[in-house]
């Protein structure tokens, strides 16, 4: 059974303020959730229109920003944003807008650039960057892969960690690779929608039984995520507000403390520097 000590952080969930909001962050504090890393939702989700230049990205951050202030009035713990750039907007730039594929990632390399004002200001505890997990031409792989390197330059520059969202893959030793030759450590690195298992960065693990399962018995740094994404549209979708509580008490029941202790307390302060215990109230 889970004591009130026991911190419970989902690694990985947006808010919107047009949708369940404020909400949604009540049903995962009475679930027993504690902590939240807030990420920002894709620009195009919170404003009209595709972004045109780096401060068409501000609104959007800000908005995040507000609703984390929010969020930490009703949690036991407390909540953190992360910002960047979803790697989608690619897509959208190139085949919605027209732009090139350089251009694109010039304008989304802007965006992180101002992504990482909040990180160096200590608003932010890390960076959204990535890839598109569906195909693309080699053009547009190009551009995404120098966008993700650009934000991992990024958070070796302003110290914070960066947060991935990739293709499907249980091997980033590349992208290990990269944020070593930055500066950046790559368990400061993580994959956001992970598997139990993951090379080469830290994973972010989608909260089902059996990656859970996997994730626990191996012995290796992990978060647990929703990827709640708060949308009318989808409600629930990805995964509800209240299923890493709920998965904590499943892990709590089968056993598995050190793993709830290693990814729940361990790994946050590893990744993020953040301390679950300290701020509990």
């Amino acid at each position: 059974m889970r004591d009130l000590g026991t911190p419970v952080l989902d690694n990985h969930l947006h808010l919107d303020a047009e949708n369940r909001g404020i909400d949604a962050v009540t049903d995962f504090a009475r679930a027993g959730g504690t902590h939240l890393l807030v990420v920002n939702k894709p620009s195009w989700h919170v404003r009209e229109g595709l972004p045109a230049d780096r401060d068409d990205f501000r609104p959007v951050f800000e908005e995040t920003i507000r609703l984390v202030s929010a969020a930490n009035s009703e949690l036991r713990g407390r909540a953190w944003p992360v910002l960047g750039v979803h790697p989608a907007l690619v897509s959208r730039l190139v085949d919605d807008a027209d732009h090139t594929p350089a251009e694109a990632r010039d304008l989304m390399q802007s965006g992180l650039e101002v992504a990482a004002e909040y990180a160096a200001n200590g608003v932010a505890v890390a960076l959204k960057t990535g890839r598109p997990h569906y195909d693309v031409s080699d053009a547009v792989w190009d551009a995404s892969n120098a966008v993700l390197r650009r934000g991992l330059e990024l958070g070796a520059e302003t110290g914070v960690a960066v947060q991935l969202h990739t293709e499907a893959t249980e091997d980033l030793t590349d992208v290990a690779g990269w944020a070593e030759d930055v500066g950046l450590p790559p368990e400061r690195v993580v994959k956001h929608y992970s598997s139990g298992e993951l090379a080469g960065v830290t994973k972010s693990v989608m909260s089902q039984k059996d990656y859970l399962e996997t994730a626990a018995d191996l012995d290796e740094p992990f978060l647990m995520e929703t990827d709640f994404i708060d949308d009318a549209d989808r409600p629930g979708a990805v995964m509800g507000p209240k299923t890493v509580p709920r998965r904590v008490d499943w892990l709590l029941e089968n056993g598995h403390d050190d793993a709830v202790r290693r990814a729940h307390v361990e790994t946050p302060e590893q990744v993020y520097g953040i301390d679950t215990e300290e701020t509990l109230h």
